[in-house]
């Protein structure tokens, strides 16, 4: 189950070596530490295993939704050719229609940003995933 949170099997070891845990922030305290430890290699695993199915954007609907869609997905191949990887985005406490323009506007923003600096910010946004899904899993969402 932990590997339905994040795809690196390092991380998911690492957590479910430290059971059991007196409480859930003890537990997502643990999941955030893994993940800032995860080396290079572990971190490319981990965003090997995401899609973009994992972002779902349901709420976009609409007028210009379509040409919203399509602007989405040259933006995404755009960013896989430039990164090497899948964007990745946490959208927790955004409402449903709000998801396309936070996906546009983020990946626009992150295509400007050199490679090393994209790499510590999709980390960053991996861990913030990584947590979400841990609480949603733990019995309490975001």
């Amino acid at each position: 189950m932990l590997l339905s949170c994040c795809g690196s099997r390092r991380w998911a070891e690492r957590v479910a070596a430290h059971r059991p845990y007196p409480d859930r922030e003890s537990l997502l305290a643990a999941a955030d530490e893994a993940c800032y430890d995860l080396t290079a290699a572990e971190l490319d695993e981990a965003l090997a295993e995401e899609s973009l199915s994992s972002q779902p954007l349901v709420g976009a609907r609409g007028p210009g939704t379509l040409a919203a869609h399509t602007a989405l997905r040259a933006a995404h191949a755009e960013y896989e050719r430039r990164f090497r990887h899948v964007f990745v985005i946490c959208l927790d406490g955004y409402r449903d229609e709000e998801l396309l323009d936070q996906v546009l506007s983020g990946i626009r923003t992150r295509l400007g940003h050199e490679p090393d600096e994209e790499r510590a910010v999709a980390a960053d946004e991996l861990r913030r995933l990584t947590r979400g899904r841990l609480t949603r899993l733990t019995g309490s969402g975001p």
